[in-house]
């Protein structure tokens, strides 16, 4: 599914696809007739999957919020600042600091591109119901499982959100109320792919039986049914193909597309220099200014994240309740040319291929020198960090690409969902479920923290040894539920910190209010614009307002969500 080689094609699907919502499909170049058949489904399914990066030739709102790998979602919570100056993408500034309207180009934007997935695969659905003879079952259990993954994506933004089916869809009848959730109909189209998908696909990038099992799982978990969830997640650790990689860190480079920890990602390659196969919707979140001519400044990591990787130096455990009582040395306020001492207590080595930090090597680029690689000022509230997992690493050449105005474009892979991520979602129902099995959820979590403990630490830029006080070690017991649930939450932020996660790990938890207003104090503390600036957190910000815009085109057949 590298999309450079059927990028023509796919085009070609576009045509044949509404990705308007409230609009009848398109009549492209292509007749009906003419797509009744098996290039003619592999076309529209191609467009399908192109709906993943947020790419869209007739996108409204807001382009860069359209983004596969929601790294918007991240500042939304407590892992990552906007970045750049505050000026800077103003509206993205309003959502950090709580100023959330229903007009929001943000909000649009994704409600948008996430219709877009949906329509062109109620397309290839529609199409194959129409098609008399042939075998489609595995195109069309694709198609389901790519419409179960993209409402899923707008169940957990919205809440309340329409369900446009393969038969509206056939009927043109897209303008559909949102009196609730759309669970079942999720639940139904990842069941669909369970029972249609093969058990592994030749063509990189496609799901299976297995990645349709996993999701369902995780369907399960954000509606707190633990007792389905478990044995669906459990099956997948135990049974499925999946492992972890010997290196974390290989997970964002080369050496972790679609490998073994991969169980669906978006399929990036920048092949013969092709930008838009790359991540275009990624371009604003490399260093700027930086050790590469790179541009923009955004999606900087937060001292509280930092904060939460510093460990016992006795234990090599987390400080699960206390790991802001002290902070990981900031230079925030310090400038390049004046004398700065990184931190030296102990951490977890995830630290350092999580965040960007003076003194630290970045990403092979050399000892990262501080505030004259950061775009930010000391009056903006962004902080002094920057991202990892997003940048390539220097001498990778076949990841990078270049876009019209210079920007940088990876060519590096983003894991929607990683075995890691279902190991600790095993865990998680382990410890939630009516029988709680603490031994197990002990095995998995421990399975995270040894790899992280055995993989190659970062080094000195002279290579002369670690360039940190790294210290990790597994956990001997989990004494109680109370205790299992806040180590394996607390896991999950330090392996998926900066992955688009954690928003909708608060949410589903239902302490995203409590989480976020200790956040918003204890950064004030080391960015004090953050801390005069950001606004109040309360119960309507569990679900995104619907867009006015959406809800003007639907003529009030869309109802707001409550608060907005």
């Amino acid at each position: 599914m590298k999309r450079i080689v059927t990028y023509l094609f796919m085009l070609i699907g576009i045509l044949a696809c509404s990705d308007d919502f409230t609009e009848s499909p398109a009549i492209g170049s292509l007749s009906d007739e003419a797509l009744k058949n098996e290039t003619g489904v592999d076309l529209l399914l191609v467009g399908a999957y192109s709906a993943l990066d947020g790419v869209r030739n007739n996108e409204f709102g807001e382009g860069w919020s359209m983004s596969g790998d929601n790294w918007i979602m991240d500042v939304l919570a407590d892992d990552a600042h906007k970045g750049s100056t505050d000026g800077d993408q103003p509206e993205l500034y309003n959502i950090e600091t709580m100023n959330w309207t229903s007009g929001s180009s943000y909000f649009l934007g994704k409600w948008g591109v996430i219709f877009a997935g949906i329509n062109r695969a109620n397309a290839v659905i529609s199409l194959i119901n129409s098609i008399e003879e042939g075998d489609f079952s595995t195109q069309l259990a694709e198609a389901r499982f790519l419409r179960g993954h993209y409402n899923f994506e707008l169940q957990k933004m919205w809440g309340n959100v329409p369900y446009i089916s393969e038969e509206n869809y056939a009927a043109t009848e897209f303008n559909q109320p949102n009196p609730g959730d759309i669970w079942e109909e999720i639940e139904a189209d990842f069941q669909y792919a369970i029972d249609n998908l093969p058990a592994s696909q030749e063509q990189v990038g496609k799901p299976s039986s297995w990645t349709a099992k996993a999701f369902l799982g995780k369907a399960h978990l954000h509606q707190s049914d633990w007792d389905t969830a478990f044995p669906l997640l459990n099956d997948v650790v135990q049974n499925g193909p999946y492992d972890l990689l010997p290196d974390f860190v290989d997970n964002f480079r080369l050496a972790g597309d679609n490998s073994v920890e991969s169980i669906f990602s978006i399929q990036f390659t920048t092949d013969d220099g092709q930008s838009y196969n790359a991540n275009v919707k990624g371009a604003l979140n490399f260093p700027n200014p930086g050790p590469f001519g790179s541009c923009c400044g955004f999606y900087q990591p937060t001292q509280d994240l930092l904060n939460a990787f510093q460990t016992d130096g006795t234990t090599g455990l987390p400080l699960l309740d206390t790991y802001n009582q002290n902070d990981v040395t900031s230079d925030f306020g310090i400038d390049s040319s004046e004398p700065f001492t990184p931190y030296a207590g102990p951490l977890d080595p995830r630290s350092d291929y999580t965040v960007g930090r003076r003194g630290i090597d970045y990403n092979g680029y050399g000892e990262h020198v501080g505030n004259d690689w950061i775009r930010a000022e000391y009056t903006d509230i962004s902080g002094s960090y920057l991202p990892k997992k997003n940048v390539y690493w220097s001498g990778e050449t076949g990841n990078i690409a270049t876009g019209s105005w210079g920007q940088q474009h990876s060519g590096v892979n983003y894991h929607i969902m990683r075995f890691a991520d279902v190991l600790l979602m095993a865990a998680e129902a382990a410890v939630e479920k009516s029988s709680p099995d603490l031994a197990l959820a002990l095995e998995y979590v421990n399975r995270v923290r040894n790899r992280a403990k055995n993989s190659n630490y970062m080094q000195t830029v002279d290579d002369s040894g670690d360039a940190a006080n790294y210290v990790i070690e597994p956990y001997t017991s989990f004494a109680s539920v109370a205790f299992a649930r806040n180590a394996v939450r607390f896991e999950r932020r330090l392996e998926l910190g900066m992955e688009g996660h954690r928003l909708f790990d608060l949410r589903r938890w239902d302490n995203f209010v409590e989480v976020m207003t200790e956040y918003a104090e204890n950064e004030g503390r080391t960015i004090p614009p953050f801390g005069e600036e950001v606004g109040t957190y309360s119960d309507i910000h569990y679900n995104f307002p619907i867009p006015i815009t959406a809800i003007d085109q639907s003529g009030n057949i869309l109802t707001q969500n409550t608060g907005y």
